[in-house]
């Protein structure tokens, strides 16, 4: 599907020629001449209220249209105009993923161009700029509609800020800062209203579970949450605890004492230890066995650690962040999980969303990790907008982790310098039973 956005401009539908000239069609008229859409977002302001009715009836005879109208009193404020228009991209990208976008800078004003190419250059909207000429100016070596491609090396690489763009409350600094460090992309309203919980929630001493499916960057809010709480940097664990053989849960967890078991030569600090005076961070914690989910409930009720083998508790001042992506409250009517036990952790509860819920975010994100990747490279690769717009439509299963994977396998087998949309190294996900496997295979002779 090809869609365009455009600005209704000050000489649309028609505008003048020159003296004696007869009306020419305007600039989105003139290009319907040489290219074609199925879909035409027309952005109106206040100002050229009575150019769009006139436009608008004309595109109609012609393609789909969807009118805008955005409250741009001042058309020469840039912050007012990138508000605008990535409010527009955002809801664009949500409806119509995987779609061919163009934007048409023929229309509107100077600022609004400008804008234009930010977003574009930038990745946060992987948009292909379309530049329509006046026809006194068209010449044979300067054809009407020139395709401007901004991944070409004369023009400056821009970056998007991992920072919230549109938080209800502006950052703080040192929020700014965890962001870029971490290099945390989270600028769509879901990630947004996450972030905002987990530093509400940052300097508290409450338990956290973090909610989301594998890849959507648990691990990386758990982080965040810790470097806002104030408790010494260095003093984060991270434990997976589907990862730890179960007759060993206990001891890694809480530590045990030297004779305590067959092979416990020396005493062990336990993860709960290591962390103290710090955050412990405990994924996967849906894999517990019952047994240490127990000891885990005496942890959080009194703060009292018990090594296997030690004579008494002793107190220790751990912050746990949990994270799962099961469904705890199937856990819980199988008898496989807790019920205290999750209403204990569950005092902020932060639900991180797949990535094509937030497929806004996704170029910005492939732009970070290639940024990373090239640090490694001989030779740096670039994106170009086909390459982002395919990202954008692709599914991905396995999230963030699964995108990181694709840039960095993509940027590493393909030997041209920009990575356009077939050089992207795409696997299929693994897939669940063929429900058709079973059937039989058919006869010699057999047709549809």
């Amino acid at each position: 599907m090809r869609i365009l956005l455009t600005f209704t401009g000050f000489h649309d539908p028609y505008s003048k020629g020159l003296v004696g000239e007869d009306e020419q069609p305007g600039p989105i008229l003139s290009l319907l001449q040489e290219r074609s859409f199925d879909l035409i977002y027309l952005l109106a302001t206040p100002n050229t209220e009575r150019n769009t009715a006139s436009t608008a009836a004309e595109l109609k005879k012609r393609v789909e249209l969807r009118e805008v109208a955005l409250p741009l009193h001042d058309p020469t404020d840039y912050g007012a105009i990138l508000r605008s228009l990535r409010s527009v991209a955002a809801a664009v990208v949500e409806e119509f993923s995987g779609a061919e976008y163009f934007i048409s800078v023929a229309s509107g004003t100077p600022q609004m161009h400008a804008c234009w190419v930010l977003l574009t250059t930038s990745g946060e909207f992987p948009a292909r700029i379309l530049q329509v000429r006046p026809p006194r100016f068209v010449t044979a070596d300067r054809p009407l509609v020139t395709e401007i491609d901004l991944t070409r090396p004369e023009f400056p690489v821009v970056r998007v800020r991992d920072t919230p763009v549109e938080a209800s409350e502006t950052p703080t600094p040192d929020i700014q800062r965890v962001l870029a460090e971490l290099g945390l992309v989270a600028d769509h309203p879901k990630m947004v209203a996450a972030l905002e919980q987990a530093a509400a929630l940052a300097d508290s001493n409450a338990p956290i579970l973090i909610l989301g499916a594998t890849g959507t960057g648990k691990e990386l809010f758990a982080k965040f949450i810790h470097r806002l709480s104030g408790r010494p940097q260095e003093s984060f664990v991270a434990l997976n605890c589907a990862a730890i053989p179960k007759d060993l849960v206990e001891s890694i967890l809480f530590g045990h004492k030297r004779g305590s078991f067959t092979g416990a030569l020396t005493d062990q600090a336990g993860k709960f230890e290591q962390a103290d005076g710090g955050t412990l961070f405990l994924d996967e914690l849906g894999e517990l066995p019952l047994a240490a989910q127990v000891k885990l409930l005496r942890v959080l009720q009194d703060g009292l650690v018990e090594p296997i083998g030690a004579k008494k508790p002793h107190k220790v001042d751990v912050r746990i962040v949990a994270a799962t992506n099961q469904n705890l409250g199937k856990a819980i009517r199988e008898k496989e999980f807790r019920d205290d036990l999750y209403y204990r952790l569950n005092v902020g509860e932060i639900r991180l969303p797949p990535l094509r819920e937030r497929r806004s975010d996704i170029p910005k994100i492939a732009l970070h990790v290639l940024d990373r990747v090239n640090t490694t490279l001989k030779r740096p690769k670039r994106l170009s907008q086909g390459a982002l717009a395919r990202l954008q439509g692709q599914v991905w299963h396995g999230n963030v982790r699964d995108l990181q994977n694709v840039i960095e396998r993509s940027a590493r087998l393909t030997r041209n310098e920009v990575i356009d949309a077939d050089d992207l190294v795409v696997t299929e996900p693994v897939a669940k039973d063929d429900p058709l496997s079973t059937l039989p295979d058919p006869a010699d002779g057999f047709s549809m």
